[in-house]
Formats: structure tokens, C-alpha cells, sequence
């Protein structure tokens, strides 16, 4: 069925000419074209610690068939995403990852026999033209009023015939497609239409939640370099450099190093850090200032690297009251952390874990663990007082990747605290891989 669009027709043949010469882990072999990833200096310091790169097409290979599992599992013809994060699972392909998340104009489609179509933007078909698993590149799947104006019906309606076609054709009788978020119009359009449309964000989590080996190697490599940056964050403070200042390093050296974007600006210093969530701005770090920070850095890879950490700014004694936040918040990630293991629930784990003492409770931090991937992911574990109204149950399994938290800060208190770790779940517990020091003078 052949789509028009503004942007070009459906079901573009990739021009190998056009394909980019690079090795399997990513790395180049013509610079003049070479797809999004790691630089010469992120492989350099992978090499200097030992870290091994992934394996590119395994890693994809692994993603699709984890998608197709979950499809077949639950019976489902097919998977829909306009997800920028899914469509990045399912096909590892980019462009404007942060623009299409509010201008949905990428889409994906995933059969339950492994078929994979991508709908790409403005004739934008080069940029896939290194991944084998996308079998069709097509155009069309943009339909927000930005782009439709008062044609919004008319378009998803069209795009909506273009999916029953697929479907008929890679699904037969069944009209079970799993849709993890699109526009109320193609919602409708698609419904008009007799699909039976399914919840494709627990296709897609459940998919994501499992890590493979060559997801592994790429998290680490990512947190890798990710600590790298937060390295010459930590040299470059000092007094008088506004938080705004301090971000920013983060920021250059993420990018330096083949990274993504970074997802909030969570960054605070002094009476900033009480309460949490206060993003960095013009205000002027002072001497003896407690720094926090939650890196929330999409790396390398599309990596996702969540770990927080506090600094006192300046050769600066810490107060009693910055030392007890420091202690209090270190204690519950470590504790927790001991928890994870294979087969425990994540009810349990909400019952066993260690919790923010009473004096910080009223402000704890909103969960206790939860999944990382390629953003925060799957599982969210929360606190016992909130997990009968927001708890899941389901189990550490191994492959899971895990962030365990904790923000200590009393109401009206003028400073607070806030740490994170990284970890993977094994066979037999848990694998450490954030490195970066704690502090130990707030430790004393």
C-alpha cells in the first residue's frame, strides 16, 4: 500500500551505498559516515579500564527477539511504538530523540514473527541504513497538529489503513496490536477499523527489563564515562561557579564522549538541595555548600547512567548536621543494595529494605529502587507506605539492571542529601558497577 506523505512515499529501498562503514561495537572505519556512538576518547578510556565494547548486532538481535517473546507470549499480531525510546529498542535507530517525543512523527512497527517496518522522517532513510533488522523504511506516521493543522482526522485515518493493511498481511486473523502511546485521533482511527488495541508499554518494559550480555557490556561502558564526567565536575568545584556552571560540564563531557542528552537538570547546592527536585540555575555555589546531583545521563549507546551524589564545595570542614544527612542517605543505599538478588519480590524488598529515618520521612525520596536502561525503566519499588496505592509485584531477575536511592533532608531543614547506585542483578546477588568514591570526610 503505498502511503504519500509531505515527506516523501512509503517503503524506500536503502541505497547500500548509503550504508555507514563501522565496526560491530560502533566505532568507525570512514568518519565521513559513521552513525551516532562512542568517540576515539570513550573507547581510549574503556580500554585503559579494562571495559569491553558490545557487540552491536548481537545486542540488536537480542532486543528484537525479547520483543517478539513478549508478543507471542501474549498472542498479540504486532507491536506499535511511537515511544522515541522503543522505536530505539526495537530498531537501535535515532533522530531528534528529544523532538519526536512531542513531535510524534517516528513509529515502529514489530510483527510477532520478528517483521520490522520503521516510518522515519523527512526522507530521512539514510540514517537507518546500517540496521539490517529494519526491513521497510516508510513515511507518514506524523499526524500531530503541528504538522496536520485541521486535517489531523484525515491523516491518522490514513495511517490508521496503513497499519490494517500490516497487520492483515504479518497477522492474519488476529487484530491484537500492542500500542504504547500514540494521539487520541489514531487511537480512534485505528479502532474504526476493528484493531483490537492492546497495552504495548508492558510489551516493551517487560521486554527491557531483561539485559543481555552485549546491554551489559554497553551500560557499563556508558557508566564508565559517565564517571568520567562527574570526575572533572568534582575537580572543577569550587566557590564562586554557579550550579548552572557545574551542570555544564556534565553536559560537555557526555557529548565529548559519544553521549546523548541528559533528562532533568537536577542539580542544587546549600538551602537548594532542601527540598529535592530543585534544578540548577544562576545561584552562585558558596564555600562549605552541600552540591547534590542525580545525573539522570543518557550515555553512550543510548545507556542510561542514574547515580547521585553530594559534595561539599571548597577545602571546607563539614558540619555535624551535613555529616548526619551524608551518613543516614549512605546507609540506606548500601543496606538496600545487599537486598538484591534473584527471586526476591519486590514486595519484599519494600518490607526488608532499610528506610529514611523518621526525621527525613515526611520528604523520602519517591521510590526505594528501580529499573534502568535505556532511561528509568521497570520496576518502580516504593516505599511501604505508598506501595498499596503505587506497588507492583513481580521478582529480581537476573539480567535486571537497578538503581537503589535515597534522598535524606528534614522539613525545614537548610540542607539535604542525595545518593544512588547503579547495579546489576546476577545470578547469585547483585554486581556493583558505579565506582565513584563516596566521601569520606562526611563519612568520618
Amino acid at each position: 500500500m503505498e502511503t504519500v506523505s509531505p515527506f516523501g512515499s512509503s517503503n524506500r529501498k536503502i541505497d547500500p551505498s548509503r550504508r555507514p562503514r563501522t565496526k560491530p561495537d560502533g566505532s568507525p572505519d570512514d568518519n565521513d559516515r559513521v552513525e551516532i556512538g562512542p568517540t576515539p576518547i570513550a573507547f581510549e578510556a574503556w580500554a585503559r579500564a579494562g571495559l569491553e565494547a558490545p557487540n552491536l548486532e548481537a545486542m540488536r538481535q537480542y532486543r528484537l527477539d525479547r520483543l517478539v517473546s513478549e508478543l507471542r507470549k501474549r498472542d498479540y499480531a504486532g507491536l506499535l511504538c511511537f515511544d522515541p525510546l522503543n522505536i530505539r529498542y526495537a530498531t537501535d535507530s535515532t533522530n531528534m530523540q528529544l523532538w519526536v517525543t512531542h513531535n510524534p512523527s517516528r513509529a515502529c512497527f514489530v510483527s510477532a514473527d520478528g517483521y520490522v517496518i520503521l516510518w522515519e522522517f523527512a526522507r530521512c532513510e539514510h540514517l537507518a541504513a546500517h540496521l539490517p533488522l529494519i526491513r521497510e523504511v516508510r513515511y507518514g506516521a506524523g499526524f500531530f497538529y503541528m504538522l496536520s493543522g485541521d486535517r489531523v482526522e484525515e491523516h491518522a485515518g490514513r495511517f490508521a489503513a496503513e497499519i490494517d493493511d500490516i497487520l492483515r498481511t504479518h497477522g492474519g486473523d488476529n487484530r491484537r496490536l500492542a500500542v504504547d502511546r500514540m494521539d487520541p485521533s489514531g487511537v480512534i482511527a485505528l479502532r474504526a477499523l476493528g484493531i483490537d488495541i492492546r497495552e504495548g508499554q508492558a510489551v516493551t518494559e517487560q521486554a527491557r527489563s531483561i539485559k543481555g550480555p552485549d546491554d551489559i557490556k554497553a551500560m557499563k561502558c556508558a557508566v564508565h564515562s559517565c564517571e568520567i564526567a562527574m570526575a572533572k565536575m568534582q575537580l572543577e568545584l569550587r566557590p564562586g561557579m554557579t550550579e548552572d556552571d557545574l551542570w555544564s560540564i556534565l553536559h560537555a563531557e557526555n557529548i565529548r564522549h559519544g553521549g546523548e542528552w541528559i533528562e532533568t537538570r537536577i542539580l542544587a547546592s546549600g538551602p537548594r538541595t532542601n527540598p529535592w527536585f530543585q534544578e540548577c540555575g544562576p545561584r552562585i555555589i558558596q564555600a562549605g555548600d552541600m552540591v547534590a546531583f542525580d545525573t539522570d545521563l543518557i550515555g553512550v549507546y543510548g545507556m542510561c547512567c542514574d547515580i547521585s551524589r553530594a559534595w561539599i564545595c571548597g577545602d571546607v570542614e563539614p558540619t555535624a548536621d551535613q555529616k548526619h544527612l551524608y551518613r543516614s542517605a549512605y546507609d540506606q543505599v548500601m543496606n538496600n543494595m545487599q537486598l538484591v538478588r534473584p527471586g526476591m519480590s519486590f514486595k519484599q524488598f519494600t518490607h526488608s529494605a532499610s528506610l529514611a529515618a523518621e526525621e527525613f520521612r515526611a520528604q523520602r525520596y519517591s521510590v526505594l529502587a528501580h529499573g534502568v536502561g535505556l532511561c528509568d525503566e521497570y520496576p518502580s519499588i516504593y516505599y511501604p507506605e505508598d506501595y498499596q496505592s503505587y506497588g507492583t509485584d513481580g521478582y529480581f531477575e537476573p539480567g535486571m539492571a537497578i538503581c537503589v536511592e535515597s534522598y535524606c533532608g528534614k522539613v525545614g531543614g537548610r540542607e539535604g542529601v542525595k545518593l544512588e547506585q547503579q547495579v546489576l542483578v546476577t545470578e547469585d546477588g547483585f554486581e556493583d558497577i558505579t565506582s565513584y568514591p563516596y566521601e569520606e570526610k562526611l563519612l568520618a
